[in-house]
């Protein structure tokens, strides 16, 4: 496929996307990713990273090594991705503090869209269709009422959040963040990008080998994560693509409840830096909130929220056909 430079800062731009989303729970990059019309080729391209790049690239040369895994389109997206967690990460986690009726009610819109979106792309309907967008609605509901444990220093332990999250990340529907939510390791992956930004710009070295390290371990899982559930999801999309859009619809739908704006706290904990944090929670009625529910604006989040949507859809659309 021959791109312009153009099209791959759309590229990256649809990066910046999927990384704002893999930062907050309850969103999906792989949902951004499929919307915008790129994941089917993201998946292939991660799949075709292997080991026999190598003896393409003794063989033919480094050029046609990178052209066999679509590297220019992984770049341009990747980076894009991590421009965006290291420069939202410290806004996403003033908001959720300061806004979070605002935020939520914007991902609520844009998740309700997304889900719209992409039953629409099951071409086949039938009852083992049907059977699994109600199983899985009611797998992912009961996953959103679970709670977090608390997260442990382990490198071992961080291995493994980084594998499990990244499967979450590329898998539309499902949020990596949350995922890190529910281990108990979402605070410990918001701390490190930040301290790791920051350690690197105040030249505080102790705070920077540490965060470089959690970075590493988390990134290592998630670079094993990538490969090993690539190939998987990649033969799914290719085989058995209706039963796997029911299964992503369905998640999605149950993952509602974990994103709705208005909670009700039911325990707290004391997090890293000693500031008090929500441990569980409730979904509640607007008129059951006690404080300010800020409904017209959150319902106006809303509606941009599920309006980014339509707009993603239609640049995939022009894509697909261009």
């Amino acid at each position: 496929m021959q791109r312009r430079l153009l099209d791959y800062l759309i590229i990256a731009f649809k990066g910046l996307a999927m990384g704002a989303a893999d930062v907050v729970p309850g969103v999906s990059g792989g949902t951004i990713a499929f919307i915008s019309g790129i994941y089917e080729e993201l998946i292939e391209s991660i799949d075709k990273v292997n080991l026999g790049v190598f003896r393409v690239w003794k063989k033919d040369g480094f050029k046609s090594a990178w052209k066999s895994i679509n590297g220019s389109f992984l770049l341009a997206l990747f980076s894009g991705i991590a421009i965006s967690i290291l420069s939202l990460a410290k806004l996403i986690k003033w908001l959720l503090h300061n806004e979070p009726i605002l935020l939520w009610s914007f991902f609520f819109g844009l998740v309700l869209a997304s889900i719209l979106y992409i039953a629409k792309q099951i071409k086949g309907w039938s009852i083992k269709v049907i059977i699994a967008i109600v199983v899985t609605s009611i797998l992912s509901y009961y996953i959103t009422l679970a709670e977090p444990f608390a997260s442990p220093e382990s490198p071992y332990y961080l291995l493994f959040c980084g594998f499990i999250a990244i499967i979450a990340m590329i898998l539309p529907g499902v949020s990596g963040a949350f995922i890190l939510l529910i281990l108990g390791a979402y605070q410990t992956a918001i701390d490190t990008i930040n301290n790791l930004r920051e350690g690197l710009m105040t030249g505080n070295m102790d705070m920077f080998k540490d965060a470089l390290l959690k970075f590493v371990l988390l990134g290592v899982g998630a670079v094993i994560g990538l490969k090993v559930f690539s190939k998987a999801l990649n033969w799914m999309f290719k085989h058995q693509k209706n039963l796997t859009l029911a299964i992503l619809t369905g998640f999605m739908i149950g993952s509602l409840n974990k994103i709705w704006p208005w909670k009700e706290i039911l325990k707290t904990r004391i997090n890293s830096e000693g500031e008090e944090v929500t441990l569980l929670d409730k979904s509640i009625l607007p008129v059951a909130y006690d404080g300010d529910n800020q409904l017209l604006i959150a319902l106006v989040f809303m509606i941009i929220g599920f309006t980014t949507i339509l707009i993603l859809e239609r640049l995939g659309s022009e894509k697909t056909k261009a």
